[in-house]
């Protein structure tokens, strides 16, 4: 099935929270603890509030037919913020969709670099992609440590 890029709509937050979740859940426990990625995709977490980021972030959605299997976003200073694909849809071209699509917005809007905070998880799909390992974190969220890495491609 073709994988369709287009622009966040309001009604696409609850989705994309749903993906998030279930992504670290699923996906991310492979490198982090069951601890780690319940204080990274917590129960119950304030919908209201993950509207509002996504209504600032302005998310690029892949939807297949009518689900929605990925999303990310660029922000204005080459911040990768969020990219993340449905634990289901891994490794069919969606992620490699969404790279594109992003790296492709980063150049006509005259960008000179992009960057992101990468899990473990998703280092070698950022390498694939170029990006370079600027700097090993180690990140507090609800009171768990996770490690992850800024990564950055020159364009």
């Amino acid at each position: 099935m073709e994988i369709v890029i287009r622009e966040y709509v309001e009604t696409d937050a609850e989705a994309l929270w749903n993906l998030f979740f279930c992504t670290v859940r699923r996906i991310n426990i492979r490198d982090y603890s069951q601890e780690q990625v319940e204080a990274w995709a917590p129960d119950g977490f304030d919908l209201s509030v993950w509207k509002q980021y996504m209504k600032d972030a302005l998310p690029i959605v892949a939807q297949i037919g009518d689900v929605i299997v990925g999303y990310t976003d660029l922000q204005a200073d080459g911040l990768i913020d969020h990219f993340f694909c449905h634990h289901e849809y891994q490794k069919r071209g969606i992620g490699k969709a969404l790279m594109n699509c992003v790296l492709n917005r980063a150049k006509q809007h005259g960008l000179k670099r992009c960057y992101s905070h990468v899990s473990i998880t998703a280092r070698a799909f950022y390498e694939h992609f170029g990006f370079q390992v600027a700097e090993i974190k180690n990140v507090e969220i609800r009171g768990q440590h996770l490690k992850n890495f800024v990564m950055e491609k020159w364009m």
